[in-house]
C-alpha cells in the first residue's frame, strides 16, 4: 500500500516536470499577441516577470507624472503599451486589446479586473497621421476638451 502511494506521487511529479515547459510555453503565447509589434521583439521595457508584477504600478505613477506635471514620453506609457502590443488584422487595421483573446483581456478577464484606463484611452495603435499622439480615444478626448472650455465658447 505504501509503495503504491509513493509511486503514484513520484509519477505525479514526473509528469509535472515534464509537462512544466509546456505549459510555460503555452501561457508566454497567451500574452505576447501574433501579428503585434511585440511578437517580433526580444524584450520589453523591462524584463516580463517585472512588467506582469508591476504594469499597474508603473503606468499609474506615468499617470500621475502626466497628469500633474505635463511629463510626456515617459518610458512606461499607457499609449506605447498599445502601440507594441495590439495585434493587427488581416487587412492591417489594428485590434483592440481588449477584444477576446487579445493582450490586456487575456489577463485581465483572469483576474476578473476591469480596469477604468480604456473609458478615456484609446484600445488600438496609434495610425500614422492619425493626431491622437496622447492615446486618448477621440470621442473621450472631445468630451474632456468640452469640459475645460469656459461657458459660452
Amino acid at each position: 500500500m505504501r509503495s503504491s502511494l509513493i509511486s503514484n506521487r513520484l509519477l505525479i511529479i514526473l509528469l509535472a516536470a515534464l509537462l512544466l515547459p509546456a505549459m510555460q510555453a503555452f501561457a508566454e503565447s497567451r500574452y505576447v499577441t501574433k501579428n503585434s509589434k511585440a511578437a517580433s521583439m526580444e524584450s520589453c521595457v523591462a524584463p516580463t516577470d517585472v512588467i506582469r508584477r508591476n504594469h499597474m504600478d508603473f503606468l499609474q505613477h506615468s499617470r500621475d507624472d502626466t497628469v500633474r506635471d505635463g511629463v510626456r514620453g515617459l518610458k512606461y506609457s499607457l499609449s506605447e503599451c498599445i502601440d507594441c502590443h495590439a495585434s493587427r488584422d488581416a487587412k492591417g487595421q489594428g485590434v483592440s486589446v481588449t477584444a477576446e483573446g487579445e493582450f490586456c483581456q487575456a489577463c485581465h478577464g483572469y483576474v476578473a479586473v476591469s480596469p477604468a484606463c480604456f473609458q478615456c484611452h484609446r484600445t488600438t495603435p496609434e495610425e500614422n497621421g492619425s493626431g491622437n499622439s496622447l492615446g486618448y480615444r477621440l470621442d473621450a478626448h472631445s468630451r474632456a476638451l468640452d469640459l475645460q472650455q469656459p461657458a459660452g465658447r
